[in-house]
């Protein structure tokens, strides 16, 4: 890391401290903080379902596939995604705005008390808030060796760095503040994977390395399905992604009942469907092409962060370093809001009978406390990742 790459980098958290604080401004109760006041538009509502639906394990897990098997990481990650995305856009995604405005949702569990019944919906409720206490912190943790790798700072000091910073303002602005940072983190990926593109391109030999590259791969890389990502794997993971994508995970459907209206939620909808569909093939480039400039490395994983590091000068580093702290943060705020949300609005009131009726100013303070809470907590797991048996225990088996 460069000066030039550390005031990157200086920036880019200010930008963060700023979009808070302007966030703030516009959260007067509950409804602002949780779902926008139902008032976001369509762009960004795609934009912010979009950045939210990946972290930095692309940078890492997805690059040792692309490393290893080539062009299948596409097929059935990215189109199948795009797919029970555009899918939900017909099926799913206009029910939650129903949803919102027939029974005045801000949770996306709220609604299965009157769908089934309360232990219904506290089953789903605790199961979630336990299982995101493990996942979030499994992706504090993962932010912390990506800092570790690129900056030298310490795993404790790098998760306290992004922890603080993206509870200050998700606890300030709510889902405003986090639509709005993922906006400003959509650019910063923009601009850092398309220079990363442009210079493996240049460094290939020009434009017709997009079509050249597959020739100084090995043959299978260039195959629709690959080594253990099968057409059946597909099919499977496009399922999942139908149900996870369009609510099953919450912190997507908050975007959806954040929307004004069913034909505005469905142009959000079909908006981070395109950028699934296109985006990755500019993002997922880089990897395949690591092979030809990194070959025969012992860890796949690391291809993208060596990739970057040999190639881009000062600045852009950093820059990509941003992408990759980008990525994970939208993931990040986003879950501690839409948990939030589900212990406020679900868990809290079935146990604590004043907190069923409480003021506007009770209920947008219990909704910043649980936030801080929660986050806490993930903190706390990212800092004994390895009593869990590290990321990937914290991220599978836990």
């Amino acid at each position: 890391m460069a000066t030039p790459d550390w005031i990157v980098m200086a920036l880019y958290c200010l930008l963060m401290v700023t979009i808070g604080l302007w966030s703030y401004r516009k959260v007067s109760n509950t409804q602002d903080f949780y779902v926008a006041g139902g008032r976001m538009p369509w762009w960004l509502s795609g934009i912010s379902h979009h950045m939210s639906g990946y972290s930095a394990a692309v940078f890492v897990a997805y690059a040792g596939v692309a490393y290893s098997y080539g062009f299948t990481l596409y097929v059935w990650w990215a189109v199948s995604i795009s797919i029970a995305v555009f899918a939900g856009a017909i099926f799913i995604a206009p029910q939650w705005v129903r949803l919102r405005l027939s029974l005045n949702i801000a949770s996306p569990v709220e609604y299965l008390a009157s769908r089934y019944n309360v232990p219904t919906q506290q089953l789903v409720a605790w199961s979630g808030v336990i299982l995101k206490l493990f996942d979030v912190g499994a992706k504090w943790a993962s932010i912390g060796v990506i800092l570790n790798t690129f900056t030298g700072i310490s795993l404790l000091n790098g998760i306290l760095l992004s922890g603080c910073l993206s509870l200050f303002y998700i606890s300030l602005g709510g889902l405003w503040a986090d639509a709005l940072t993922d906006l400003a983190q959509f650019i910063v990926q923009l601009l850092a994977g398309i220079s990363l593109f442009v210079i493996v391109l240049v460094k290939l030999g020009g434009a017709s390395a997009m079509l050249t590259l597959w020739d100084r791969l090995p043959p299978e890389n260039s195959a629709l399905f690959n080594g253990p990502y099968s057409a059946g794997f597909c099919l499977a993971y496009a399922l999942i992604s139908f149900l996870s994508y369009n609510g099953g995970t919450w912190n997507l459907a908050q975007r959806y009942l954040a929307a004004p209206s069913a034909s505005s939620v469905r142009r959000a909808a079909l908006l981070s469907s395109a950028l699934y569909l296109v985006w990755p093939l500019i993002l997922f480039f880089p990897m395949w092409a690591a092979p030809v400039f990194l070959p025969h490395l012992a860890d796949p994983t690391q291809s993208y962060s060596l990739l970057a590091k040999t190639l881009l000068p000062p600045g852009l580093l950093g820059l990509v370093l941003a992408s990759m702290f980008a990525h994970t943060m939208a993931m990040t705020t986003s879950d501690a809001n839409a948990v939030s949300a589900v212990i406020t609005r679900d868990i809290m009131p079935t146990f604590v009978g004043k907190l069923r009726k409480p003021s506007e100013t009770q209920a947008l303070r219990l909704a910043r406390l649980t936030t801080v809470t929660f986050t806490a907590l993930t903190l706390v797991v990212a800092f004994e990742a390895d009593r869990f048996g590290g990321i990937l225990d914290l991220l599978v088996l836990w």
